[in-house]
C-alpha cells in the first residue's frame, strides 16, 4: 500500500496505522450516531489531490479507517481519494455547508494495489502534461497561468489550475487539448493563496507552508489581527509568499482577544500635570504605558490602578501624577532580572591564544 505523503517512510503496512500521516488525528465522535438515526447511513470524508474533497456514503459497509484508499464514484467514472473523518463530524460538516444526505455519492470499495500502481503511472505524465499545455498557451497568447495538472483516477479526465487576473476565453484551448491528450478536459481557476498551496514553499519561519501541508479551508485574515496582538503593519513582516497577509495571524488571535476583556479602552488618563496619552499595552503582563506629551518618559501602570484613576477621573476628580508600578509588580520584575542565566554564554573561539615570550623566559635562565 502507498503512503500518503508520496514519500514513504520505509514501514510495511498502510497510512491508517499513524506515525507517517502528515496529519494524525483522532476522531472523537466516530461510530456515535444521534438517535433514531439508522447505521447503514455511514458518510465519510474523502480528500483528493489538489487541495478538493468530497462527501461519500458508504453504502456497501465496508471496514474503513482513516487513511485508507478507497475508489468513489465520479462523475462518468471513478475516482481515488484518501479517507478522512467520518460519522458525526461529517454530519456537522454537511449541516454546517447546507449539503443534503441524499445527494451524496458512493464509496465502492477499497483501492487495489492495480488501481494505485494505474494512479502512480498517471501521476508520472502530469509533468509532461504540464509543460505541453503551457506551450499552448503561451502561442494562443492568453492571459492566464496554468499552476498544475491532475488525472482523475481512471484516466478519463484531467482538472487544469489556473490563475488569470481575468475572464479568460479559453473555448481554443480545450479543444486543442481534447485533440492532444484525448481526455476530457476541465479549467479550474483558483486564487493566489490556492496556488501558493499547490506549489509549496518554505515560510518565513522556516517550516513547510501551512497551506501546502495541513490547512483545507483558507479563513479570512484582516490587519485587525495584527493589531489586536501588537504587530507591526510592515508588509514585508505580515505578509506571506501568495503576497496575502499570513494565515498563522489568526492562529492565536483568540487568546489575544481573551487576554483584551480585562484592558480598558481608552486612549489617555487625565493627572494635575496634564493629559497622559496611552503609549503601548503589555497584553499578557496586564500594563498599561502612558507618557505626557511633553515628556519622553513613560510610565507602566497595571490595570488595576488604571481602572481607579478612571473612576476618580468620572468623579472629576484629578489625581496627582501618575504613579510608578506598584511594589509588588516591581519586586516581581527584580526577580525575573535576578533569576536570569545565560545558558549559552560567550564565546571566544576568534580570539587567538597569548603566545609565550620565549626571549624573555631565557633572559631569566641566563641571569640566573
Amino acid at each position: 500500500m502507498g503512503c500518503s505523503t508520496g514519500k514513504g517512510c520505509g514501514r510495511n503496512g498502510d497510512c491508517s496505522e499513524g506515525g507517517c500521516n502528515r496529519i494524525n488525528f483522532y476522531d472523537w465522535l466516530e461510530n456515535m450516531l444521534p438517535p433514531g438515526t439508522p447505521e447503514s447511513l455511514n458518510i465519510y470524508e474523502v480528500k483528493f489531490r489538489g487541495m478538493q474533497k468530497g462527501y461519500y456514503k458508504n453504502t456497501n459497509r465496508l471496514e474503513l479507517y482513516p487513511g485508507d484508499w478507497v475508489v468513489v464514484e465520479s462523475d462518468r467514472g471513478y475516482d481515488i481519494g484518501s479517507l478522512g473523518i467520518g460519522g458525526q463530524l461529517v454530519r456537522l460538516q454537511l449541516k454546517k455547508n447546507n449539503i443534503p444526505e441524499n445527494e451524496l455519492l458512493k464509496i465502492y470499495r477499497k483501492a487495489s494495489e492495480e488501481e494505485l500502481q494505474k494512479f502512480t503511472e498517471l501521476k508520472a505524465q502530469e509533468y509532461s502534461m504540464l509543460i505541453k499545455t503551457r506551450g499552448i498557451i503561451s502561442n494562443l497568447k492568453l492571459d492566464m497561468k496554468l499552476t498544475e495538472v491532475f488525472y482523475q483516477a481512471d484516466g478519463t479526465k484531467a482538472t487544469f489550475y489556473y490563475t488569470a487576473e481575468n475572464r479568460v476565453d479559453f473555448r481554443e484551448l480545450i479543444k486543442i487539448l481534447a485533440e492532444e491528450f484525448r481526455i476530457r478536459i476541465e479549467m479550474r481557476q483558483i486564487g493566489l493563496r490556492q496556488e501558493t498551496a499547490l506549489v509549496g514553499g518554505i515560510g518565513s519561519c522556516g517550516r513547510e507552508l501551512c497551506c501546502s501541508t495541513w490547512i483545507q479551508n483558507f479563513k479570512n485574515v484582516t490587519t485587525a489581527s495584527a493589531r489586536y496582538q501588537n504587530i507591526s503593519l510592515n508588509p514585508s513582516k505580515i505578509t506571506g509568499l501568495c503576497g496575502r497577509l499570513k494565515c498563522c495571524l489568526n492562529y492565536e488571535l483568540e487568546v489575544y482577544l481573551d487576554a483584551l476583556n480585562d484592558i480598558p479602552d481608552i486612549k489617555e488618563i487625565k493627572t494635575e500635570l496634564g493629559t497622559a496619552v496611552l503609549q503601548k499595552v503589555d497584553i499578557f503582563k496586564k500594563i498599561m504605558w502612558f507618557g505626557y506629551p511633553n515628556d519622553d518618559s513613560w510610565v507602566g501602570l497595571p490595570v488595576e490602578k488604571v481602572h481607579e484613576i478612571m473612576e476618580l477621573n468620572n468623579k472629576g476628580i484629578l489625581p496627582p501624577t501618575l504613579s510608578l508600578l506598584d511594589e509588588q509588580t516591581l519586586k516581581t520584575e527584580q526577580l525575573v532580572i535576578e533569576d536570569f542565566v545565560d545558558v549559552v554564554g560567550q564565546s571566544n573561539l576568534h580570539l587567538e591564544p597569548k603566545k609565550k615570550n620565549k626571549k624573555s623566559n631565557k633572559k631569566k635562565e641566563n641571569k640566573k
